[in-house]
C-alpha cells in the first residue's frame, strides 16, 4: 500500500482543492491530508475565513480523502514523521521548494518522495481562496453603491 500524503490550508474548500486531492490520490492507495492550523494560515496567507477544526472535518467528509489531521505550528516534518508516507504531493502553487523539502526528509531519515502536481486548469474564477475573497468583496462594494444610488446618495 502506498501512502500518499497531502498538505494545505483549505480554508474556502473550491474546485482547485478537489483537483489538488484527486490528482494526489492517483499517486497512490491511501491519501492522507494535512490541514494547516490556523495560526500557519496567518503567518503565510491571510486571518483564516474557516476555523480549523471545520477545515479538517470538511476534508476528512471527501470521499476521496482517506485520513485527515491537523498539521504542527511548531515542525512540518513531525507529521511527516508520524504519517510515514511514501509520496508528499505538493500543490502547484504551494510555497515549498521540492529540492529542499527531499533535503530535509533526507537529513531527518524519512524516505519519501516529493513530487509537485500541475494546476488546475478548471477555467473558474472561483479557483482560489483569494479570488473567492475578492468576488465577495467586489459583490459587497456593488451593493453598497447600489444602495446608496437608490437612496438617491452619489
Amino acid at each position: 500500500m502506498v501512502t500518499v500524503m497531502a498538505t494545505g490550508t483549505f480554508d474556502l474548500l473550491h474546485m482547485g482543492h478537489i483537483y489538488f486531492l484527486h490528482e494526489a490520490k492517483k499517486l497512490g492507495d491511501t491519501l492522507v491530508v494535512v490541514v494547516a492550523t490556523d495560526a500557519t494560515v496567518r503567518k503565510l496567507k491571510h486571518e483564516p475565513v474557516t476555523p480549523q477544526e471545520i477545515r479538517v472535518n470538511l476534508i476528512k467528509e471527501l470521499k476521496i480523502v482517506d485520513e485527515a489531521y491537523l498539521g504542527h505550528e511548531d515542525d512540518m516534518y513531525k507529521i511527516v514523521k508520524e504519517i510515514n508516507p511514501e509520496i508528499i504531493a505538493l500543490g502547484y502553487d504551494q510555497i515549498h521548494d521540492e529540492t529542499a523539502v527531499h533535503n530535509e526528509l533526507k537529513k531527518r531519515k524519512l524516505h519519501a518522495q516529493v513530487v509537485r502536481l500541475s494546476k488546475y486548469e478548471g477555467g473558474s474564477d472561483l479557483e482560489g481562496t483569494r479570488r473567492i475573497i475578492q468576488k465577495i468583496i467586489a459583490a459587497y462594494e456593488f451593493q453598497k453603491k447600489m444602495t446608496r444610488i437608490e437612496e438617491g446618495k452619489p
